[in-house]
């Protein structure tokens, strides 16, 4: 992959690129360093969904938070647009596993957290957009108890959306969810994703997963994370699991996975 350097100008008002360049990472613990990343480098070029495979506390998610701004790396810089990130940013956000709506709220006033939280007027017609975007305009009164975990996940992708963000950081969002309605929120975030050109990192253990969502998917190694396998793809759209290069896909990326383990 090509590797761009950083630089103190953002040269491009519209990019959302990222630059990760030697990033390390470590925890304090009670017998010393817990070190979960070590020289991580890539690069994350507009509009690329990028998976995140490897192991369980590797060292993904801490990536995923690095990248937010919520922590600093011990190590290395994190760009984006070559400019170094210095602090968390509406334009960076974080979808988690779980929703964390608040009960207390309808679905349409937990969407207008987004604006709330940055103290800007609540747009309402921008509000209802995003919900219509996400299939929950006719439940906009409805209260997170009374969704399905789908709904929840989707009004939770909601609120993200409302505040135009650039870089989208999907920390195993569906992995809670069955498989029939993991597929139908994969399948409209697809179509989410492409109509508005984010910039995405999708962390998930699930490899069909990356192979239908990801145009690149990054293998790591047991913690400390670093890079063991770089893979492009470029497979037919729409993606099928049947689909023989699909197949023979997930076989390279599941062989690579063994050999970390």
């Amino acid at each position: 992959m090509v590797t761009l350097p950083l630089s103190s100008q953002n040269t491009s008002p519209h990019g959302r690129s990222i630059q990760i360049r030697n990033v390390s990472h470590f925890y304090e613990h009670s017998s010393g360093h817990l070190t979960v990343l070590k020289n991580v480098s890539f690069d994350v070029a507009q509009g690329e969904i990028i998976a995140l495979l490897g192991p369980s506390g590797c060292g993904k998610s801490t990536l995923l938070r690095l990248i937010s701004g919520l922590e600093t790396p011990t190590g290395g810089k994190i760009g984006v647009d070559g400019v170094r990130i210095n602090g968390p940013s509406p334009d960076r956000l974080i979808v988690l596993q779980d929703s964390y709506l608040l009960p207390w709220r309808t679905i349409k006033q937990n969407v207008a957290l987004g604006f709330e939280a940055r103290n800007l007027p609540i747009d309402h017609g921008q509000i209802d957009h995003v919900l219509d975007m996400v299939g929950l305009l006719s439940f906009s009164g409805s209260y997170p108890r009374q969704l399905s975990g789908g709904m929840a996940q989707r009004a939770t992708l909601a609120r993200a959306l409302v505040n135009n963000p650039d870089i989208l950081l999907l920390d195993e969002p569906f992995g809670k969810l069955d498989s029939l309605t993991r597929m139908s929120i994969q399948n409209d975030f697809l179509k989410l994703s492409q109509s508005r050109t984010l910039t995405t990192l999708l962390v998930t253990h699930d490899v069909e997963e990356a192979l239908l969502l990801a145009s690149r998917i990054i293998v790591f190694t047991p913690r400390p994370a670093q890079i063991v396998d770089d893979f492009v793809i470029n497979l037919t759209e729409p993606r099928h699991r049947d689909n023989r290069d699909f197949v023979a896909l997930r076989h390279n990326i599941l062989e690579a996975l063994g050999h970390v383990f």
